[in-house]
């Protein structure tokens, strides 16, 4: 287990690394100069070559890209263009917003999605099996942005006017509620489906029989045998569809104004703050990279055949 678990963070270095060439090339290929876009375009081109030296953007690609590798590795992220304040101390509130935000996704979608999925298999072929089946699929088929929208438009003020629908310093809690309801419905369609199958699965599987015919009741058999033996491969599905969130969430903050890391790599790009995406995209990789790392461990942790195949 040790060693499965050294190589796949030797392989989740090497994805971050891979992602850190791909953003430091595309913020290279953005069009327009980082200098004038600071100093406005009633800079003089003194200033503007003043300013193009003192952030080194005079220098080969190559040598920025180590300069600026070189950095983050120190932990040191830049500094923004646009207000001039480290990257780093710029980015600590809106990455703990992002983490809140999407630790009250999970706990929200995933109690519901497993007793969802649960139930299902117990009402297999009846109404609400049915029921459930049709709309986890509709709105799995639907992205996130297009429910978030639909449910602006439901709950928000052009609706039933029961939340806010953009985000507000000096507002209350409920303007979280339509980004958590928003991100919990997208991530929770595969966990009830998962859920579901896994628990035929087990009520099907002789131990389980074996416990109903030795007399026990069908909580004790529910509690005792079944639920904890679906819950173990069920966990790598959730553990994925958490780290789906360090993704979902950019376009679901920008949605809503969401004062998160999302919201912060979209005006980063928008006013061409190159440290800025840099530091964002990495730290939404490295975010979606560990998870995805802790959803190997449970799965490999879960299921005896997949630590025997990889040996």
């Amino acid at each position: 287990m040790s060693r499965l678990i050294a190589v796949r963070l030797f392989f989740g270095a090497l994805t971050l690394w891979a992602v850190s060439l791909v953003v430091f090339a595309a913020t290279q290929a953005l069009p327009g100069d980082a200098a004038l876009q600071i100093l406005g375009r009633d800079a003089t081109p003194e200033r503007v070559e003043a300013l193009r030296q003192q952030l080194s953007l005079n220098d080969p690609v190559a040598v920025q890209y180590m300069q600026w590798l070189q950095g983050v590795v120190q932990g040191d992220l830049g500094t923004s263009f646009s207000n001039r304040q480290p990257v780093a101390e710029f980015l600590a509130e809106p990455v703990m917003n992002s983490l809140i935000l999407m630790g009250w996704s999970a706990l929200v979608a995933t109690p519901i999605a497993l007793s969802v999925g649960a139930f299902s298999a117990l009402r297999r072929d009846r109404s609400f099996d049915h029921t459930a089946s049709m709309g986890t699929l509709v709105i799995a088929s639907i992205p996130e942005f297009v429910v978030g929208i639909l449910l602006i438009l439901l709950l928000g003020p052009g609706g039933l006017d029961l939340f806010p629908s953009v985000y507000a310093r000096e507002g209350g809690i409920d303007q979280w509620i339509l980004p958590v309801l928003t991100l919990s419905l997208a991530v929770a369609p595969p966990i009830v489906r998962m859920m579901r199958a896994t628990m035929i699965e087990v009520l099907e599987s002789e131990y389980v029989q074996q416990a109903r015919l030795k007399g026990m009741s069908e909580r004790t058999v529910l509690l005792r045998h079944a639920a904890p033996n679906a819950i173990g491969p069920v966990a790598q599905v959730v553990a994925l569809q958490l780290a789906w969130l360090a993704g979902g969430v950019v376009a679901i903050e920008f949605l809503f104004n969401f004062p998160g890391v999302g919201k912060v790599l979209m005006d980063a790009i928008e006013n061409r703050d190159v440290p800025l995406i840099q530091a964002s995209v990495l730290l939404i990789a490295g975010v979606y990279i560990v998870v995805n790392l802790i959803a190997d461990v449970i799965g490999l942790a879960a299921n005896p055949k997949v630590r025997v195949a990889n040996r």
